[in-house]
């Protein structure tokens, strides 16, 4: 029968939340909002005046439901339009199924815009409907959108991904090797001809996998322009790409590997895209509002005004974070397949797909279904759906619901700190990973999160590799987290490491089973809550000094993208002078500064004739080497016009000279390919009758005066180049590839450099010596960690095996070169080998020293 149709009301809600409760009611919708959606709700309504607000909703605490309730608000109440984006065409189609079943009416508009349903597109048009999409819609060089009055970003903390992306060429050297090869032969003039050779290998030796270097085009003459010829031959959609930055490729940086090549500027000019600039408000929704400034830095934003998650927002889920590698004397692979046996099923997240495939496989029992990126394209239904199965999947720590029973058991593999050449290139040669340590953190929880996304769910977090599990212990990053994962992650090391595999799997059942099994509600829980009351949350050293320079950094490369030089510089300036508050914490990121001020003022003196501003920017290179300290990747960057290259450090130095005077005196190759051959044996070998002398012998080819000192409780082999730097090797070959390394070895290890001084009879160690741990261990004991000096490091045997192969490679270069050259030559032909190949005594240094045991630790050797 017909309804009666009253007259409606013209009147809109005053807040979002009285327009929730407004809307018709439907079956399948939630039953109400929680508390803490209201509270937020009722805050953003307060900053409708702001033009960029960011919420802070984590993982489980109803973001969705918050974001189509504010931008049905919107648009209602202003009656103007509204664009949701999202990371991903999936995330989208979740959206709209959960904005329908809210009653909110939504225009699905992703992919190619000439395929968008025009009735959809009308809608949007005319206000009638939120338009959802994706990030690429947004940020692409010719969006179709008619102009919104707001754009809310769904999963704004991962913003850097894929606004960055958008602004950016990258050349994967698999899948364009013409166009790799032609971007390479334009930035060739910029890198130093040993580490050009072994890019123009057909295979890649085994350490230039990790090499990323840097190349700033603009102050090499023609370099621009040869890199826009390269580049600009581009086909679909990496030409897309290219017409996004090519107006500013002058301000662009190049990163280059050996699998590829990055071209970007540093922060994305969102500013040139009038969708985004012209929208009255931007909302970001975020699991995290990043306090050093990585939402701005992601948005290219000067600032953005944040509101926190209320004090009501509920618990998470409840996880076990469980660690293989800490459980002693077990094989960690094996202990991971019977976990996830106990569970029946597992997601597997990695930042490589070669290693999120090969843990699904490894983890899977052989009647399983292995499940990859095709199998769950259009949503994770059908493995929910699966009674056993792993799917493993690369890169992906957000949008992944797997609720309830869907799921019970999320394994992690790998730190996800170099999602491209940019992050790759701050975290390992520049020593900035101050300034992406928020988003690295970020992922990790989000992925930690996948299978607990309502507060009743309960899920095992499967923490594999040393990489990741060495993570989970550093303070710096396990004091960021909230208090209630806090507790999750230390409990979980805590037990892992605390007890045998058979009462590790005993606790694992009482997990899986709180069902039928009260052990762990007993027994766990008030332990868990005690150590979450206990637990405080700190921000990292140097965050306030890189919140307060963010502005600085989006202005600098604002002005750069319109080649307004000098302005850039200046901004440059400060905003090395802002983060250098943080003191060493976020000298790295500083250093970076310093040398960008250093390019842009260059070019604006040259552009100006202004001889006195040239000089000051070859100081300013010099001070940034000094601020980047040993091994500083400056010293590598092609010298601008007119300028020499920096000599070589006093360590370096007496490595040069050392290795040349070798190579005139006149070398026995026989012997030494039967030395270097016995170096490679060694260092495979556990015993420590076999590898500490293959340790000392390898030092002795890079020009250290290497030996094994005489006496109780010394080091096994030291590296040292005169008194301008030393290396105290701990080797611990003999280890177990499980458990940590225990406490009594990182006391000993805090001793070795005084010890080393007092036997050769000086008061201290060189500024910038370090005491490396060479152990398989994937941890350190906690106390032993906490009471590590500064100058104690770890490193995993394969980082020596990747040196012996490097000076293996290096002295049949020397060989074959050195015949026929003054003794000027040879030393000019060894310091470009030794640099090319990474085994400067600076350059080992950074090599040795990539994980310092306690990174909180006063350090009394720093510069």
């Amino acid at each position: 029968m017909p309804f009666v149709k009253p007259s409606q009301s013209t009147t809109a809600a005053s807040t979002p939340a009285e327009m929730y409760r407004d809307l018709p009611p439907r079956p399948d919708a939630v039953p109400g909002l929680w508390a803490h959606q209201s509270e937020m709700l009722s805050a953003f309504a307060a900053l409708t005046n702001k033009p960029d607000v960011a919420l802070e909703l984590p993982t489980g605490t109803g973001k969705t439901l918050t974001g189509v309730v504010i931008a049905e608000w919107t648009r209602l109440s202003r009656r103007a339009r509204v664009v949701y984006a999202c990371p991903t065409q999936q995330l989208a189609m979740q959206v709209v199924a959960a904005a329908n079943r809210e009653s909110i009416r939504t225009s699905l508009l992703i992919g190619p815009h000439a395929k968008w349903p025009a009735a959809a597109e009308t809608a949007y048009d005319s206000a009638a409907q939120i338009a959802v999409t994706t990030y690429s819609t947004i940020f692409n060089s010719n969006p179709h959108l008619a102009d919104p009055d707001m754009i809310l970003f769904d999963d704004a903390h991962a913003g850097e991904q894929y606004v960055g992306e958008a602004y950016g060429v990258m050349l994967k050297r698999r899948e364009s090797p013409a166009e790799y090869a032609a971007v390479l032969k334009a930035v060739a003039p910029a890198l130093d001809g040993v580490f050009l050779e072994r890019l123009r290998q057909g295979a890649p030796d085994p350490s230039i996998g990790n090499d990323t270097r840097l190349v700033v085009p603009l102050r090499q003459p023609g370099m621009v322009a040869a890199l826009d010829s390269a580049l600009g031959d581009l086909d679909a959609p990496l030409k897309y790409r290219y017409s996004m930055i090519r107006s500013g490729l002058a301000s662009c940086l190049v990163y280059v590997s050996y699998s590829g090549i990055l071209v970007r500027p540093y922060i994305p000019p969102t500013h040139q895209n009038r969708l985004f600039t012209d929208a009255r408000q931007r909302v970001y929704l975020s699991a995290t509002l990043g306090e050093g400034g990585e939402l701005e830095r992601a948005f290219g934003r000067l600032s953005i005004d944040r509101l926190p998650a209320p004090a009501t927002a509920p618990r998470y889920g409840r996880r076990f974070f469980v660690f293989p590698e800490f459980v002693e004397g077990v094989d960690a692979t094996e202990f991971a397949q019977d976990v996830v046996k106990a569970a029946g099923k597992a997601l597997v997240l990695a930042p490589r797909i070669d290693v999120a495939e090969q843990d699904a496989k490894d983890l899977a029992q052989p009647s399983w279904p292995v499940f990859g990126i095709g199998d769950v394209a259009d949503g994770m239904a059908p493995f929910a759906d699966l009674e056993n199965g792993v799917c493993g999947l690369a890169a992906r720590y957000d949008g992944l619901d797997l609720p309830g029973d869907a799921c019970r058991v999320v394994a992690m593999d790998g730190v996800p700190n170099q999602d491209n050449l940019q992050e790759r290139f701050l975290q390992t040669r520049a020593r900035a990973g101050a300034a992406i340590a928020a988003r690295v953190r970020t992922r990790v929880i989000q992925g930690a999160g996948r299978c607990t996304r309502g507060p009743h769910d309960t899920a095992i977090v499967l923490v594999l590799g040393k990489d990741l599990s060495r993570y989970l212990t550093r303070p710096e990053v396990t004091d960021a987290l909230d208090p209630e994962l806090q507790a999750e992650v230390a409990f979980g090391r805590e037990n892992s490491q605390a007890f045998s595999a058979g009462d590790v799997m005993t606790n694992v059942a009482a997990f899986l089973n709180q069902a039928t099994d009260s052990t762990w509600i007993e027994e766990a829980e008030p332990y868990l809550k005690s150590m979450r009351k206990d637990a405080v949350k700190t921000d990292p050293s140097g965050t306030v000094a890189l919140a307060s320079a963010v502005s600085e950094e989006v202005r600098a490369w604002a002005s750069a993208a319109a080649s307004a030089w000098a302005d850039a510089a200046t901004h440059a300036h400060e905003v090395a002078r802002l983060v250098g508050a943080g003191g060493r914490d976020t000298a790295g990121y500083r250093a970076f500064w310093m040398y960008l001020e250093a390019v842009w003022s260059d070019h604006a003196a040259s552009e100006a004739g202004d001889t006195a501003g040239r000089a000051a920017a070859g100081q300013l290179v010099r001070q940034a080497e000094r601020v980047q300290s040993l091994g500083s990747w400056v010293r590598e960057m092609a010298p601008f016009p007119s300028m020499e290259r920096s000599p070589l450090g006093a360590a370096d130095m007496v490595a040069v000279t050392q290795v040349a005077a070798k190579l005139v005196g006149g070398v026995n190759q026989g012997k030494l390919r039967s030395r270097l051959g016995e170096i490679h044996f060694g260092l495979s070998k556990r015993s420590p009758s076999e590898y500490e002398p293959a340790l000392t012998e390898l030092g002795k080819l890079v020009g250290a005066d290497a030996f094994k000192p005489k006496g109780k409780g010394r080091c096994d082999s030291v590296w040292l180049w005169d008194n301008e730097l030393w290396l105290a090797l701990e080797a611990k070959s003999d280890h177990d590839p499980s458990g940590v390394v225990p406490h009594k070895e990182v006391r000993q290890a805090n001793d070795q450099l005084r010890i080393l001084a007092s036997d050769r009879g000086t008061s201290q160690a060189p500024v910038g010596s370090a005491t490396v741990i060479i152990s398989p261990k994937p941890g350190i004991d906690d106390d032993g960690a906490k009471g590590a000096e500064a100058h104690v490091h770890m490193v995993a045997p394969p980082i020596a095996a990747e040196i012996a192969y490097d000076v293996e490679s290096a002295w049949e270069d020397l060989l074959t070169k050195a015949p026929g050259r003054t003794p000027d030559a040879v030393r000019d032909l060894v310091a470009d080998v030794l640099q090319g190949r990474g085994l400067l005594p600076t350059l080992l240094r950074e090599r040795l020293t990539q994980d310092p045991v306690n990174p909180s630790a006063r350090d009394d050797l720093a510069e």
